[in-house]
């Protein structure tokens, strides 16, 4: 890749596809009837170079040690995002399965193993806690995947997400978002998330709260910066029962050092746009992949900067599209007086 950059000069703009807008991606969703909970599949059925960056304290992963640098396979065919906890890494084996069954994998001359790394967010606390994503339902996303515009809100890995868990039963219903950034020139930067964090959703244009912890009476917004300075707020989230876990993408050709450098930089959209964040109750995990479709001249600086932009862009998303639970208002909800 070259070190000059030749987009400098160029306006981004939004492009509504969200994830789907990098070509080679596909993305499906399958929702559990029973409870909400669920899986999204990404997939790159024609291989995408992989990349990963874990910053929370309490994790839920697969196959992510194979996306080191170091480590010799670089392309992936499939990111799955589940709900479930530990449970819902379930639904990667389905999603293997669907590959297996469409001759796409790592050629080991005895088979096509599909490399499908994983990430799971917790749930189970919405809900019976015994209904989880399977396997089947990772197999179910990934038929249904299409690389159309992604939907947005409580469905997939995102149906059971909730968000500001600083206070005591006042939480927000949170869900899946995506965005993403074309330059005039044919690059392009998405991401896709599902936000289940401790801390509040925050727009990064206006720096208020979206969605997060609620005042004593449930009617509005507490703002858990507030609270935390003011000394209201003295009990720690509780380890492994939140999480946020996402994806960014690019057209980009990048080495599979690149494809980490713009996972760990797309960390900054999460920072932007959730407060607290990476805290000692989330297992944060966002994924990259470059598809390698677009031939421009671009560096690492750009692609990882824009994937931060768009990964705060999907949050914000992530709340406004969530419709709410009957006990858990969402932004439009609670705004509603709902």
């Amino acid at each position: 890749m070259a070190a000059g950059l030749t987009v400098a000069a160029q306006t981004p703009v939004p492009d509504d596809r969200g994830l789907t807008a990098v070509a080679g991606i596909k993305v499906g969703h399958f929702t559990l009837s029973e409870r909400p909970t669920g899986c999204t599949v990404i997939l790159t059925e024609a291989g995408a170079v992989g990349g990963v960056d874990v910053r929370g304290a309490a994790p839920g992963t697969r196959e992510t040690d194979l996306l080191d640098p170091v480590n010799t396979v670089s392309v992936v065919h499939a990111v799955v995002l589940s709900g479930g906890s530990a449970f819902g890494l379930d639904t990667a084996s389905g999603v293997v399965k669907y590959l297996e069954e469409k001759g796409i994998g790592y050629d080991t001359r005895v088979a096509r193993v599909p490399i499908v790394p994983a990430a799971i967010l917790f749930d189970l606390g919405i809900g019976d806690a015994k209904i989880r994503p399977t396997a089947d339902c990772g197999y179910r996303a990934a038929q249904v995947a299409t690389d159309g515009p992604v939907e947005q809100g409580d469905i997939g890995a995102g149906a059971g997400a909730t968000v500001g868990k600083l206070g005591q039963g006042r939480s927000m219903k949170a869900g899946i978002g995506s965005a993403s950034i074309r330059h005039p020139d044919g690059l392009v930067v998405a991401a896709l998330v599902a936000v289940n964090a401790v801390g509040d959703v925050i727009d990064p244009a206006t720096g208020k709260v979206i969605a997060g912890v609620r005042t004593p009476d449930g009617k509005g917004l507490a703002d858990a910066r507030v609270l935390m300075r003011s000394g209201a707020l003295r009990q720690p989230p509780r380890a492994g029962e939140n999480t946020t876990i996402g994806i960014v993408a690019t057209n980009a050709r990048l080495t599979k050092a690149q494809v980490n450098k713009m996972a760990q930089m797309a960390h900054d959209g999460f920072a932007r746009a959730i407060n607290p964040v990476h805290t000692a109750g989330d297992g944060d995990v966002i994924f990259a992949v470059a598809t390698g479709t677009f031939d421009g001249e671009v560096n690492t600086t750009t692609v990882g900067a824009l994937a931060a932009e768009a990964m705060a862009d999907a949050i914000v998303r992530a709340a406004l599209t969530s419709k709410g639970l009957p006990s858990i208002p969402s932004a439009s909800s609670l705004a509603a007086g709902q």
